[in-house]
């Protein structure tokens, strides 16, 4: 028996930008960002934008404030068409708009010369990263995240993707962008509901990594629910830091077994698909890290004292720590299938992140649902007593 053999190493690059206002003229962040290198200047180079539809609307004059950009800076060629696809999970649930963006960039003439840039949440981010990295087999897509989730999380990562056959990301990809620009005034517009979910994913990664981190989000609470700008700004930039920090150091494209970023969301995936999506990610979220957090103690890898802490915090962000949805009556409950979709996502093996101390995740590959059914138990009495007494 003969054969041949290959193997070749290709690096990957991209920066992670903090900024304001940068569709203003004079700030040339963007207009440096596509003539970087890893371009071709001697090629006609176009600029196609997508945009979330809510922040469309929250932002009219964006379309025009763009125009006007390139109009001055005119290293790139600006596709006139500004497209946009809703905002939310309905742009992952919704093949037409993964083909919306397909279309575009095939009347437009986007080549791999070219960029697809997208301005929105992060389901919007999923949809247009997922499209570039197919179309023309990898088109430059600049990621422009529009809400804290977005910026802090799921924009500065390298996986896209649509839900397909009702799962969260069964059709995606592993593509790192080639540039993401975090922008603090897109944030300006959000509503409170949207500003404090994203908070919700650095309270999973300082939990997981870096107890510093948490101390921090502790002390500063309060600040962050009150929408304080430099307390976000602090806390958008060093999530992406320890996001960038764990793709570097570990399997960025997921070829293990292991998920660990992904604490508290084997449950999350599931209660955003139950509740049909009214629950947001970064909600669901929270309530994920509340039940793994409670979980942790049970399975005696967690201490009470600081679950309390846990809890605590997601209160005083804003965040509910129970759902009726998390209830589990038996082994047929419906969230218990989030646990089976993570094995299955996973090549089989179950592996969950939870807790061995606030910042340090341990994996474990079993679950006990006797456990888990007592922690939702618990979780739904302390909702019945904050509802009995509110100022506790």
């Amino acid at each position: 028996m003969e054969y041949l053999q290959q193997s070749f190493s290709v690096p990957f690059n991209y920066r992670v930008w903090f900024s304001s206002s940068i569709f203003n003229s004079d700030n040339p962040l963007l207009a440096q960002v596509v003539a970087s290198p890893g371009t071709n200047a001697h090629a006609q180079r176009k600029i196609l934008f997508v945009f979330d539809q809510g922040l469309l609307d929250a932002n009219p004059g964006l379309p025009e404030k763009i125009r006007r950009y390139f109009a001055v800076h005119k290293n790139v060629l600006l596709v006139d068409e500004i497209i946009s696809i809703p905002g939310g999970e309905s742009a992952k649930n919704d093949e037409s708009s993964f083909r919306k963006i397909l279309n575009a960039v095939d009347k437009h003439g986007i080549d791999r010369h070219s960029f697809v840039a997208a301005v929105g949440g992060g389901a919007v981010l999923d949809t247009v990263g997922y499209a570039a990295a197919v179309a023309h087999r990898g088109v430059k897509h600049i990621r422009i995240p529009g809400t804290v989730l977005s910026q802090n999380d799921s924009g500065v990562g390298v996986k896209n993707g649509i839900n397909y056959f009702g799962k969260k990301n069964f059709l995606g990809t592993f593509a790192p962008p080639f540039a993401v620009i975090n922008d603090d005034t897109l944030l300006n517009t959000l509503s409170d509901r949207h500003w404090r979910s994203g908070i919700s994913e650095a309270v999973k990664v300082a939990l997981i990594k870096d107890a510093a981190f948490f101390e921090w989000l502790d002390a500063n609470a309060e600040s962050l629910a009150n929408r304080n700008k430099e307390a976000m700004a602090y806390l958008v930039r060093r999530c992406a830091q320890l996001h960038l920090e764990h793709i570097a150091s570990a399997d960025p494209f997921e070829s293990g077994s292991s998920r660990p970023l992904d604490f508290g969301h084997w449950s999350a995936h599931k209660l955003e698909q139950l509740s049909r999506f009214d629950i947001l990610h970064g909600e669901a979220v929270a309530l994920g890290i509340a039940l793994d957090s409670l979980y942790s103690v049970l399975a005696r890898q967690l201490t009470i004292t600081d679950a309390e802490r846990i809890l605590h915090l997601l209160e005083r962000l804003g965040f509910d720590t129970y759902h009726p949805l998390m209830a589990i009556d038996n082994e047929t409950a419906p969230l218990l299938k989030g646990l089976q979709e993570f094995r299955e996502h996973l090549g089989g093996e179950l592996t969950i992140m939870l807790l061995d101390g606030i910042g340090k995740g341990v994996e474990v590959h079993s679950i006990d649902t006797v456990q888990l059914q007592e922690a939702t138990k618990q979780l739904a009495a302390r909702a019945g007593d904050k509802q009995l007494n509110p100022t506790n």
